[in-house]
């Protein structure tokens, strides 16, 4: 009997995409492999983390960086880092933190993620009025306001990666290192395209979080935070198991060296957001394999998984939308039809995408589908389609 057979588990076809309700994707072998060699030795954490620096900082072009236990995590190092940069007495107090514990945003980037900043101690500052979005007008908030909420106490600015972003980073950057703040960005969920594991950073921003169980292909519990060597130095001080003779810790070249710190923090505000070296090792693989497979054949693999649930479809109605990540899209009418409809794909086990559910859209993502599933997937949303909406297979 199969481990899930004896813990009574049943897959599910997932998709929705790497969401983490979902857990995530389907690893590559080659990331399996690495991660069970990886769970068959022993390893300092220090050097593991500083061989993910490298090879993140490769990857790019930041000064360091390090693997966490998810984007959320990374989140959480990030602000941490930016409250307490390399002052142990700082690190020590958090979540209590100093006087420099806010977070300046736009309050139409407000999301249920930046939770994260508090948990660190940090205190979130909303700027402007996104009118565009509320549907009274066309402004959001400018860089004039952010630079505006800037004062003694700011700890960072948060900027929250999505094509529709206002201000843009380039503004945020240039008001932020005016007054000598740093610019922590979520950049999760925004890969692909594969430049913008430089592009935020060239744009000038002082850390970045990158989910690894999304696009990059990493284990679920996996995240990046890259960026400035002294603030990844502190988000890895405030991560590590620091349960050993103070005279014994090195901190490697990587973060900067010993010389820095004048005594050593008690585990910090970070230490439940570890990776394990299984999930150091099998993001390290996934980021190689990422870069080297590139754009165009990571767009051809997915839209070949859209074609064969397509076909398998019949006459179903459907249309695939090109991008960097190409989708299946089902549009049923309106909203409470494609509610019934995605209601009777999950009766089925099977999840589809919700995102566009009040447009009547239903979306069939290819991230986390397995050669397996693209037949029965086709099947099931052709079955789903004819006896919730009456449209023959």
């Amino acid at each position: 009997m199969s481990a899930l057979a004896a813990l009574g588990l049943a897959p599910i076809i997932n998709a929705a995409g790497t969401v983490t309700r979902l857990s995530g994707g389907i690893l590559a072998p080659e990331v399996v492999a690495a991660m069970a060699e990886a769970s068959a030795a022993c390893f300092d954490m220090l050097d593991l983390q500083a061989a993910a620096s490298r090879e993140i900082a490769a990857a790019t072009g930041a000064e360091a960086g390090i693997v966490t236990g998810g984007a959320s995590a990374a989140l959480l190092l990030g602000a941490a880092a930016c409250m307490a940069g390399l002052d142990p007495v700082a690190m020590n107090a958090l979540p209590a933190a100093g006087p420099r514990r806010d977070f300046v945003m736009s309050r139409s980037q407000r999301n249920m993620y930046d939770r994260a900043l508090e948990v660190a101690g940090g205190r979130i500052v909303e700027v402007g009025i996104p009118d565009r979005f509320s549907g009274a007008g066309v402004r959001d908030a400018s860089a004039g306001e952010i630079a505006a909420a800037i004062g003694p106490n700011t700890a960072a600015v948060f900027w929250v990666a999505q094509p529709w972003s206002e201000p843009s980073l380039e503004e945020v950057v240039r008001v932020a290192h005016a007054a000598g703040v740093p610019v922590l960005v979520d950049a999760a969920a925004q890969l692909p395209p594969l430049a913008h594991l430089r592009g935020f950073l060239e744009a000038g921003a002082d850390l970045v979080a990158f989910s690894g169980g999304k696009a990059i292909g990493g284990p679920q519990a996996s995240g990046i935070l890259a960026g400035r060597r002294k603030l990844v130095a502190s988000a890895l001080l405030q991560m590590l198991d620091l349960d050993l003779p103070e005279a014994q810790f090195r901190l490697p070249p990587e973060f900067a060296g010993n010389a820095l710190m004048p005594f050593l923090p008690r585990h910090g505000i970070g230490r439940s957001c570890k990776a394990g070296k299984e999930e150091v090792v099998g993001l390290l693989v996934a980021l190689r394999r990422f870069l080297a497979e590139g754009e165009a054949p990571r767009q051809a693999r997915m839209l070949a998984r859209l074609r064969a649930v397509q076909a398998a479809m019949g006459s179903t109605p459907c249309e695939i939308a090109e991008g960097p990540t190409p989708l299946l899209l089902l549009r049923c009418g309106d909203a409470a039809a494609a509610a019934r409809v995605e209601a009777a794909l999950r009766a089925r086990r099977v999840h589809v995408n919700q995102g566009r559910l009040r447009d009547g859209v239903l979306v069939v993502h290819p991230a986390a589908l397995a050669e397996r599933d693209l037949v029965p997937l086709g099947q099931a949303l052709a079955a789903a389609f004819a006896s919730d909406l009456g449209w023959a297979p």
